[in-house]
């Protein structure tokens, strides 16, 4: 069966949590059938809460810290799996994460759930780029502080810190509503991102591991920001950052 195959590949630690699923799914027929779906939402909504955790190569994310998307079907797309098999088990996936991974349960819901899974579906471990509206979703013109809020929102910043004028409220990271400020002011940090507040996040930014904040380690932010992100949209992230935070 094909979801057995899908299951003997899948890591130990994620393995455990799709066996109730299967049950749920039966192994005489592996699709699931799921209501209509938006997957321009779903991408847009991948960036926002997921890609900062993991790799997607058409959603443009690196996030190292859960599964490669890419790499954990790829097997699968060579096996023939289809997409509405991959996308029932990045839903349930969404809906009941490992109790012991550092992604929350909830993190999309309902509808937005169904969008994710979706969208990671028909572009996982696919070859080449999205087009036409999908292309298009959640792309970020100018540099101003507006345009930010977006780059923030858009790159999963929100997934992991909390910053009240992005409505995030990830705690990961730092809060960047208490911290931010405070942090780019101490004498360690200055000495290795900058005196100004613009030169610290700039930093923060594309060198995260230049000055790790006190209570927290290495590992967890993608160090790949300066590469996946534009110039104009890392100016733009600093500008809102700026302004907002506290």
């Amino acid at each position: 069966m094909a979801t057995l195959d899908v299951l003997m590949r899948i890591p130990a630690r994620f393995a455990a949590i799709l066996v109730s699923a299967i049950v749920a799914v039966g192994l005489a027929g592996c699709s699931l059938k799921h209501p209509v779906t938006n997957p321009v939402n779903g991408k847009v909504l991948f960036a926002q809460k997921c890609g900062s955790c993991h790799t997607l190569a058409h959603a443009g994310t690196t996030g190292s810290v859960g599964p490669n998307l890419d790499d954990a079907f790829a097997q699968d797309r060579a096996d023939g799996i289809s997409s509405s098999s991959i996308q029932g088990l990045v839903s349930y996936w969404i809906d009941h994460p490992n109790s012991n991974s550092v992604m929350p349960a909830g993190l999309v819901r309902g509808q937005d759930a169904e969008d994710v899974a979706a969208y990671v579906g028909s572009v996982a471990a696919v070859p080449g780029h999205d087009t036409g509206l999908l292309a298009q979703a959640g792309t970020v013109s100018g540099t101003s502080a507006a345009a930010g809020k977006l780059v923030f929102q858009n790159s999963g910043c929100g997934s992991c810190h909390t910053l009240a004028a992005a409505g995030a409220t990830g705690t990961v990271g730092p809060n960047l509503d208490q911290r931010l400020r405070s942090d780019c002011a101490s004498a360690a940090s200055q000495k290795a991102r900058g005196k100004t507040l613009e030169e610290c996040l700039r930093t923060a930014i594309v060198k995260p591991y230049a000055y790790i904040p006190s209570g927290y380690a290495p590992g967890v932010m993608p160090a790949t920001f300066g590469q996946t992100l534009k110039p104009s949209e890392i100016t733009a992230l600093v500008n809102f950052l700026s302004t907002a935070a506290k």
